[in-house]
């Protein structure tokens, strides 16, 4: 009865390529793989026969291209627009977040009936109203911050509380979308599955890292001198055990006969995280160099896309929102204007006069733009990437005038795009300092549809000698808290004067238990004591390869529940100290949460 009274709303005014019952969505999107990693792109070294065939049975857009870093390219997938113009101008301490202006793809798709649900990696703001269940999801569960420190039997956010889980975290998220697939499956879905992989750190499960561990490294990095051998191995490792489990994933859609009615997106969000083999092309992740922001997409719909069919025009993550809305004949929430376009004619092989395009890749102080035929990158070199698709040799001297050109709409699209993320910004300071700056957007609190509020540590500022385990801040905890003028400060907008029930993860060395800790915020204060003593090891079963440098080495956390504090509603600082310090330290800080109660 559900997908009867979708398909009368469906037909009902909608543009769809068929009118027919509406098909459901499931897009996979990996973390730090590049163009090369995959057997479809000609890499002899890894085999991924399952990401493989939503291309063979399907559509492959042969320049597909992406930003330098992740929060980006998942702003521009999920609202169809260039990522400064929805607030997205880092990737941790808060300014990874999407502007609440913003609609998303998953906003247009629960307006027209289908359940939603995302099991992953968000990475584009974590507290109410920028969570994903304020963004058009039902359902989350994953880690919303940019990168997460524990691979194996890691704990994880499920619709707004932290829980353990047991297993390697890929197969863990998928083991979810595969449940949300299961109970939806009689009505429309969009089934989002970002995964965390390959991105650092650098763990893969036993069974994959041993396929690889001694083989030959037999297709190079195009800077060939720079690439280690051990971690091209085990981005492998970890890129196959994601086709095995997408391989899960299409298996199931096949077992409740939704498959043949099914769009299946595949692409990646920046390029290699390392150097490794990726088609001879210049540049890794965090450069707008081909290299750098060009992604495989693979799309796949049985009942009405072409099998084995490639797409030669260049396109982006910008055009995903406004395709599959269109693919599926559902209406777009919101009206800001698109940077990206409706693919659908490119898809279905229709005969129409494409408008001759430039896909903009911009980061910070970086931008490059690319043509169906030329790149300039960001520093005004100009290339044919026809004829010199490795940016070897710019030819600024023969092609002056479109050199010229180029430079004028890199100039005019940073001018737009930054311009409108100015003109937005409602809070002084906003602009990119770049860095771990802390965003100055304050953080919300106190929602009743949403009443937990986590504050983890990458999103508050250390003060006085407190600092954070690692320069990445994603994943990191405060440390070195020994003084009565350290402290640490989140800066909240309460939006719920009441009272709220205050936790806090941390560890603390036995000896040093007890410590007097005051949490304040305006006129607010809320006193107690760090005990008992917390002290466990670091973990030692979380990684293949050593840690990169300036990754925190996590361990297990303890919650000390600290009391009830009645806020006020309105701006200010949470602010954390100790009042009286017995010991030679206080504790390490994971993370405050704050949960409004009835």
């Amino acid at each position: 009865m559900i997908r009867i009274f979708l398909l009368l709303l469906f037909c009902s005014g909608q543009s769809a390529v068929l009118c027919a019952a509406p098909p459901n969505i499931v897009v996979f999107l990996a973390d730090d793989a590049g163009w090369g990693d995959y057997s479809h792109s000609g890499n002899g070294q890894v085999a991924t026969p399952n990401i493989d065939s939503i291309a063979k049975g399907g559509v492959s857009m042969n320049r597909f291209y992406v930003c330098p870093l992740c929060s980006p390219t998942r702003a521009e997938f999920l609202t169809g627009r260039y990522h400064p113009r929805g607030g997205v101008k880092g990737v941790s301490t808060g300014q990874e977040r999407l502007d609440l202006g913003e609609k998303t793809i998953a906003d247009a798709f629960k307006a027209a009936g289908y359940a939603t649900g995302v099991f992953g990696k968000w990475h584009n703001g974590s507290q109410w109203p920028y969570h994903p269940m304020a963004r058009g999801f039902d359902e989350y569960f994953g880690h919303t911050s940019g990168h997460w420190g524990e691979y194996f039997d890691a704990p994880l956010e499920e619709n707004g509380r932290m829980i353990r889980t047991q297993g390697y975290i890929v197969d863990v998220c998928t083991d979810r979308a595969l449940g949300f697939i299961d109970r939806n499956k009689d009505k429309p879905f969009v089934c989002y599955i970002p995964f965390t992989t390959p991105h650092s750190p650098w763990a893969a499960p036993e069974a994959d890292w041993k396929r690889f561990k001694d083989k030959p490294i037999t297709q190079t990095a195009t800077n060939a001198k720079n690439e280690v051998a051990d971690e091209t191995r085990c981005a492998l490792a970890m890129v196959e055990n994601q086709d095995m489990n997408v391989g899960r994933v299409l298996s199931r859609l096949k077992q409740h006969g939704v498959d043949d009615n099914t769009i299946v997106v595949y692409f990646s969000d920046n390029g290699p995280n390392s150097m490794r083999w990726n088609g001879g092309m210049k540049g890794k992740k965090g450069t707008t160099d081909e290299g750098g922001v060009r992604s495989v997409c693979y799309i796949r719909w049985p009942a009405k896309l072409p099998a084995g069919h490639t797409v030669t025009q260049i396109s982006g993550a910008i055009d995903l929102m406004p395709t599959l809305t269109a693919l599926a004949g559902v209406k777009r929430v919101g009206d800001k204007p698109l940077d990206g376009l409706d693919l659908t004619p490119l898809l279905i092989k229709q005969a129409v006069e494409w408008p001759e395009r430039m896909i903009f890749s911009l980061w910070g102080n970086s931008a490059s733009v690319r043509t169906q035929t030329h790149r300039l990158d960001d520093a005004g070199r100009l290339y044919d990437m026809i004829a010199d698709p490795g940016q070897t040799k710019p030819i600024n001297d023969k092609e002056p005038a479109l050199a010229a050109k180029l430079t004028e709409a890199v100039k005019a699209c940073r001018q737009d795009v930054f311009g409108e993320a100015a003109r937005l910004q409602k809070h002084k300071g906003g602009e990119n300092k770049g860095g771990n700056a802390v965003d100055s957007r304050p953080i919300p609190v106190g929602y009743r549809e949403f009443p937990i509020t986590m504050l983890p540590a990458r999103d508050g500022e250390p003060r006085g000698g407190v600092k954070r385990s690692s320069s990445a801040p994603n994943c990191s905890y405060f440390v070195n808290w020994t003084d009565k003028d350290d402290s640490m400060v989140w800066l909240l907008d309460v939006h719920s004067a009441g009272k709220y029930e205050v936790t806090i993860d941390y560890t603390c060395k036995l000896p040093d238990a007890g410590s007097t800790i005051e949490l304040t915020f305006q006129d607010a204060k809320l006193s107690g004591k760090v005990e008992p003593g917390w002290d466990p090891p670091l973990y030692t079963n979380q990684d293949t390869l050593p840690r990169p440098p300036g990754e925190s080495t996590m361990k297990d956390f303890r919650t000390l529940r600290l009391g009830e504090i009645t806020l006020p509603a309105g701006e200010g600082s949470l602010t954390l100290r100790a009042l009286e310090i017995p010991g030679s330290s206080v504790m390490d800080v994971r993370r405050v949460t704050l949960t409004l109660l009835p």
